[in-house]
């Protein structure tokens, strides 16, 4: 069937691809000539809050905290709840056997709120007060939107605080 001509008076729709280029999959020409066309939609995937760069930079920033310090460094991004503080300590304990050497930085961009969580052994070596320095920092930077950077310096200012471990000295 050349384009332009009308299909065959037979009142049931045309399917399938011809191989002059004709119709394609999900494509029927119906009786009156009108072109049917069924089309599967896939939603769009979530855009991510951070491209793959910014990702491997923060990546970067947590493990190298890790390693020269000792500690676990992790960071939250999502809705906290009501209760942010009480939230954010949940998830400071699901870090398991990590928690008492862990600094968790949690943040509810939607909320525009954050917590610092520090395990038993992470608090004794990161005061209070390196903690709302690091959180100063961070909102100096979110309010310029540059939340990946705010991250990297509230992860970095930690560790300088924490200073290094003796075993994390041992490994080099």
């Amino acid at each position: 069937m050349a384009s332009g001509e009308m299909a065959p008076e037979t009142g049931q729709p045309e399917t399938g691809r011809t191989e002059s280029g004709g119709l394609g999959t999900g494509e029927a020409r119906m009786a009156t000539g009108r072109l049917s066309v069924a089309r599967r939609v896939e939603p769009e995937r979530p855009r991510l809050p951070f491209s793959t760069s910014e990702l491997a930079r923060l990546d970067e920033a947590m493990a190298v905290a890790s390693r020269s310090t000792g500690l676990e460094f992790a960071v939250y991004l999502g809705d906290l709840g009501e209760d942010t503080r009480k939230q954010s300590e949940e998830l400071h304990a699901n870090l398991g056997a990590q928690a008492p050497e862990a600094a968790l930085i949690a943040v509810s961009p939607g909320q525009r709120k954050f917590e610092i969580v520090t395990g038993e052994e992470a608090h004794r070596r990161i005061p209070d007060r390196s903690c709302q320095l690091a959180a100063m920092s961070m909102v100096a930077s979110f309010k310029e939107d540059e939340i990946i950077d705010g991250l990297i310096s509230a992860v970095r200012m930690l560790a300088d605080a924490a200073g290094t471990s003796f075993k994390s000295a041992d490994h080099h």
